[in-house]
């Protein structure tokens, strides 16, 4: 484990620029636990889209030739059945547009993993409905079916309970690792198995190297063509049997130009801005959400080089935000 470890931090290392080009997934974080459905098709429902024809033209020649310079990560010339992962932003709303032009045959997918908490104007915190709104919106405008997919209970079990647990021994863990590697590409492929699907694509900026032979080569995750936006790090946990599932459509198109095709293909979102954070939490702090759930313990900051008292902290804050922080910070 401290060797894996130790080879993942070299390969993202700044000093190692010429270590960035590529590297194999690595599978540090055991799957202890996880619940995965054994009725897939039960979480699925059905959203009704206006038609099943595109209510814009598909073939305009400006904008397919604009496409044309774009889906080199989308695997052109091959013609598969790929299910396409929406989230209802501007990302993964590009992400179908691409593998229509190169030649795919397409249904979108929204996962509900939302969950109820007690707190006080929740669900208008987290907007999964405005979401599910524009996901919609965007399926309508190109004839894509969409589908929902009910994740709530495996994310409870498989993200947020471990997330609490892992808090709970001192450690601290990754949510958006935790949630590609266990919901979108572990519970969510599990509930779409038995579709017939040759790919899932998603608006993660990565790219996935697939050897010459589909069934059972070796699938590489490489980094994107956006070194800023790239989230590579955050899908290194993705077994090779994820990976050779798996398209990243816009792997190889910086942020900036995905937004530019968002308002040439004029897609309903084109204006709607990133979102941040995690969504399950909406404006909860992380702090106060996992102190809901573990005693809150109270601790002093003290400078290593001089032992010099520095002030108090609440100890899941302290996790939450100097866990990655300068090393001249110390807990005690």
């Amino acid at each position: 484990m401290a060797a894996a470890t130790l080879s993942l931090l070299n390969i993202f290392s700044i000093k190692n620029p010429n270590n960035l080009k590529y590297f194999y997934s690595l599978s540090l974080l055991p799957l202890k636990g996880l619940h995965l459905s054994n009725n897939p098709r039960k979480f699925t429902s059905s959203v009704t889209i206006s038609s099943t024809e595109p209510q814009i033209s598909l073939n305009s020649t400006s904008v397919n030739e604009e496409l044309e310079s774009y889906i080199s990560c989308s695997m052109p010339g091959k013609s598969r059945k790929v299910a396409v992962l929406l989230s209802g932003g501007v990302d993964s709303s590009v992400a179908p547009r691409l593998l229509h032009h190169a030649g795919h045959s397409c249904t979108a997918f929204y996962l509900k993993i939302w969950f109820q908490e007690d707190y006080e104007n929740f669900w208008s915190a987290c907007p999964w409905d405005e979401d599910l709104k524009y996901a919609e919106a965007v399926c309508n405008q190109i004839g894509v079916p969409l589908e929902v997919v009910h994740l709530t209970d495996e994310y409870w079990k498989n993200v947020v309970s471990y997330i609490i647990e892992e808090y709970r021994c001192g450690r601290t863990p990754n949510p958006d690792v935790l949630c590609n590697t266990r919901i979108k590409f572990g519970a969510f492929m599990d509930a779409i198995s038995t579709l017939g699907f040759d790919y899932v694509a998603s608006g993660h900026y990565a790219r996935v190297i697939h050897s010459s032979s589909e069934a059972n080569g070796t699938s590489r995750l490489e980094l994107s063509g956006d070194m800023v936006k790239d989230q590579t790090y955050f899908l290194s946990h993705l077994s090779q049997g994820q990976l050779r599932q798996l398209l990243f459509p816009l792997g190889c198109i910086p942020k900036d130009e995905v937004r530019k095709l968002a308002t040439k293909l004029e897609l309903p979102n084109k204006e709607r801005k990133d979102s941040q954070g995690i969504c399950f939490l909406g404006k909860i702090k992380f702090s106060e959400f996992v102190a809901r759930h573990i005693r809150e313990l109270e601790g002093i900051l003290l400078e290593a080089e001089t032992g010099n008292f520095l002030g108090k902290h609440g100890i899941l804050v302290l996790h939450h935000w100097y866990d990655t922080g300068p090393a001249s910070i110390v807990a005690a």
